[in-house]
């Protein structure tokens, strides 16, 4: 099997030869503390090395855990165009104050500079003084405008080329973009998002439908040229013991979105649909179903989710990555052990393919993941 035939076989229940092998991705922090521990090259060229090898020792033959061929992908963007100039405002008390490219006021601290804000490199906490969107004549004036689905700036110049080798490919594709919580989060602010669907609730679904036509539009040329394996939302909409909204708003805010969405793939052949939430879940999870969104990620268990609850209550209707308890990895010894033996029997019935339940932080030791990422190949089939 390919790679892709793996990823695609285990999250829709089918019956792959292995389930894929994916330990989970360290930060930039975690890979300096890696680095001062004795890492000297690439890390997953490092694991599956050591796979291959403990494969050799059992006399195994040899077996890639990794595509043939270099991933890639679409090159287009459904991010503002253009977007706002990132600028320092003030730097004082060892923190600079930005103007971010997204057009919101933001704090962080001067150890990292502000493309730190651009994407999850490290784990940054930053401060949020004001967002773009306050008013109905900011969301006219600041933003909407930005959001045209026909910018030449979209779609890179060798998006046929792209295209072209992506209908060859190995490996799992996933389109990636906003759902609509986290997009309109970025345009107001969760305060003033929540504020504004208790005040204005029409304003409010009025953002939401033009995200989900924005998207629609902008997705439709990639669904023509070589649609993905899956679509996947990121809504980052929970805390750790309940959601951000309750499934009745949920459903009010989004469900229109991934309908739209899920629909429009769907028709174009496109089998996953994921979503992406830090935090307690559990509460949300009828909602994402029946919106028809089946995979979901990355299950963290300090947040109190229950990857064998979630199973025995929605059994084949949702599939799961990452779901390993962070902590655990961090221990390692018995108290892991104990871990990957929890999630087992969900391995075991397929539709899961186990790794660190978020970015891997920097209390894992190099020497504790590379032992882990040894039992995971195990518990995956790759050292079976």
């Amino acid at each position: 099997m390919t790679h892709r035939d793996r990823y695609l076989e285990t999250l829709l229940f089918g019956t792959p030869d292995r389930v894929p092998f994916e330990p989970g991705a360290p930060r930039e922090s975690t890979l300096k503390a890696w680095h001062a521990q004795g890492l000297e090259r690439q890390h997953l060229e490092v694991i599956h090395e050591a796979v291959e090898r403990e494969r050799g020792a059992r006399g195994l033959a040899p077996v890639a855990c990794l595509p043939r061929e270099p991933m890639t992908d679409y090159g287009v963007s459904f991010q503002m165009l253009p977007k706002f100039e990132e600028k320092v405002l003030e730097h004082r008390d060892g923190h600079y104050v930005v103007q971010d490219w997204m057009g919101a006021i933001t704090e962080i601290a001067d150890t990292y500079d502000y493309t730190y804000i651009r994407s999850p490199r490290d784990f940054v906490t930053r401060k949020w003084h004001r967002f773009p969107v306050q008013t109905r004549a900011d969301w006219e004036e600041r933003i909407k405008w930005r959001f045209d689905p026909k910018d030449a700036g979209r779609f890179p110049a060798d998006f046929a080329e792209r295209c072209a080798r992506l209908r060859e490919r190995d490996f799992p594709l996933v389109l990636h973009f906003n759902g609509p919580f986290w997009q309109l989060r970025e345009f107001c602010g969760l305060e003033g998002l929540c504020r504004l669907l208790l005040e204005q609730p029409d304003f409010v679904r009025e953002m939401a439908s033009f995200w989900a036509d924005f998207v629609s539009e902008t997705m439709q040329p990639i669904l023509a040229a070589a649609a993905p394996d899956m679509l996947h939302f990121s809504e980052d909409m929970c805390f750790k013991a309940h959601p951000m909204l309750s499934p009745d708003m949920t459903m009010d805010l989004c469900g229109p979105g991934y309908r739209q969405w899920i629909g429009q793939a769907r028709a174009a052949g496109v089998r996953l649909f994921g979503l992406d939430s830090d935090g307690d879940i559990g509460l949300l999870l009828p909602v994402w179903i029946a919106c028809g969104i089946n995979c979901v990620d990355p299950l963290e268990v300090a947040a109190g989710n229950d990857i064998r609850a979630y199973r025995a209550a929605f059994g084949r209707r949702v599939s799961f990555l990452g779901g390993i308890d962070k902590r655990a990895i961090a221990a390692g010894g018995a108290v892991l052990r104990e871990e990957l033996a929890r999630v087992q029997p969900v391995v075991d019935e397929g539709g899961y393919i186990p790794s660190c339940d978020h970015g891997v932080p920097p209390d894992i030791s190099w020497r504790n993941f590379q032992d882990y990422a040894l039992q995971l190949a195990q518990m995956t089939g790759w050292l079976a």
